[in-house]
């Protein structure tokens, strides 16, 4: 409360407890205009007051100390200024107390709404009990009605002590549920940004696997190649046909050597575009399986903004995963591939009139999770649609706040 220069009456509760600060204000004018009064200058002493009380509500001070103690003191001045003009009525006076107490519930701390509560009680007291009384006869039951309205006044005054605490305790808890969301919000951001790091290193740990595999795999491939080209040099002069048929095995293995370093390059390329901007690279893809595969290829890229990098890779490697799902699988001969944005979104979509399959029963493949664990990196939606003998379609959403 006492980082603001004034109480913000933002919250449903607040703004209620403004409309029942009005009413009581309201209530108070008018009973002062019903009241008996002597001349019209003292109904205009009474009402002007009331008024003024109200207005100079509008704005409550809730950083200096020495504001709040001066605002106070002159709403009890405002109680007490029509004094002079034969006063308040009782009733009228009760009523002004409780705003009093209201707005200082909203200013002061618990100690200071203690001392308001004390002056208030005083001051009413002391404006009731020392108020003349001019009928004799009538003493006694005026000052028993008088010490009932004392109690009644004290009671209600604590009563709204504790309701209107109990508002600001209301008011603290929201401000702390929005604190904590935002916290909240905050945390998912850094998790994302965890998650993406947590994939480069899953990236490295893959290259230094495919390095393994180059080892391992093409290594052995060119020491069997050694071999054969050695025996063919060997059986050269004596034996053509075994020489050829070395040679034929040789030729076999570096075919298969340079198919593997072409793959091996090829993943581990750390930018998979090859500086090519990302509608080139995917119409170099989908060129590429045509020709392979000889499917009728249809496409829709339009991206009317440039997208990050990481979008980029992401976008390009679902598509090259896609079209080695439908190579490998689907047996299709048309392709869709759809491309574009719309309302703040990035829309992909790849469909094929393929064979299809059952998503329930295919949900763990590698190639399948990495492209929903890639779409869940960047906030996004994917989405597999398809069925038996009746093709398949792969829509992926990403919001344009990742561009």
């Amino acid at each position: 409360m006492g980082k603001s220069s004034m109480i913000r009456l933002n919250y449903p509760s607040f703004r209620l407890l403004l409309y029942l600060e009005w009413l009581l204000l309201a209530t108070a004018a008018l009973i002062e205009m019903l009241h008996q009064f002597q001349s019209l200058q003292s109904l205009i002493w009474r009402v002007g007051a009331i008024a003024l009380f109200g207005i100079i509500g509008l704005r409550l001070p809730t950083v200096n100390l020495r504001k709040k103690v001066l605002f106070t003191a002159l709403e009890f001045g405002l109680i007490f200024l029509p004094i002079v003009q034969q006063g308040l009525s009782s009733r009228s006076s009760f009523l002004l107390f409780l705003v009093l107490l209201m707005r200082s519930c909203l200013i002061f701390r618990q100690p200071g709404q203690i001392a308001v509560l004390s002056l208030a009680m005083v001051s009413y007291t002391s404006l009731l009990l020392f108020k003349p009384i001019l009928p004799e006869k009538v003493i006694s039951t005026v000052w028993e009605w008088r010490l009932s309205n004392v109690l009644l006044f004290g009671l209600t005054l604590v009563f709204a002590l504790l309701l209107i605490n109990a508002l600001i305790a209301e008011r603290q808890s929201r401000e702390e549920l929005e604190i904590a969301h935002d916290k909240l919000a905050v945390t998912h951001q850094q998790l994302r940004h965890y998650a993406l790091r947590i994939e480069d290193q899953a990236t490295l740990q893959e290259r230094n696997r495919i390095a393994r595999d180059i080892h391992d795999g093409l290594g052995h491939t060119l020491a069997a190649q050694t071999i054969q080209l050695n025996n063919a040099l060997l059986f050269w002069n004596s034996e053509d046909e075994k020489a050829l048929g070395f040679l034929k095995q040789a030729k076999q293995l570096g075919s298969e050597a340079l198919l593997e370093i072409r793959k091996s390059v090829s993943v581990l390329r750390s930018n998979p575009l090859q500086g090519l901007s990302l509608e080139s690279a995917i119409n170099k893809l989908l060129q590429d399986f045509k020709c392979m595969t000889g499917s009728e290829i249809s496409d829709s890229i339009n991206l009317p903004v440039s997208l990050s990098q990481e979008m980029n890779i992401t976008l390009y490697r679902i598509v090259q995963e896609s079209l080695t799902n439908i190579h490998k699988h689907a047996q299709a001969t048309l392709v869709i591939v759809k491309l574009q944005q719309h309302a703040g979104l990035i829309h992909l979509s790849i469909s094929d009139n393929g064979k299809g399959f059952d998503p329930a029963q295919n949900t763990t493949g590698f190639g399948m999770q990495g492209m929903r664990e890639r779409v869940a990196a960047l906030s996004g939606q994917f989405a597999i649609y398809s069925e038996s003998e009746n093709g398949c379609r792969i829509s992926v959403s990403l919001p344009s706040q990742n561009i």
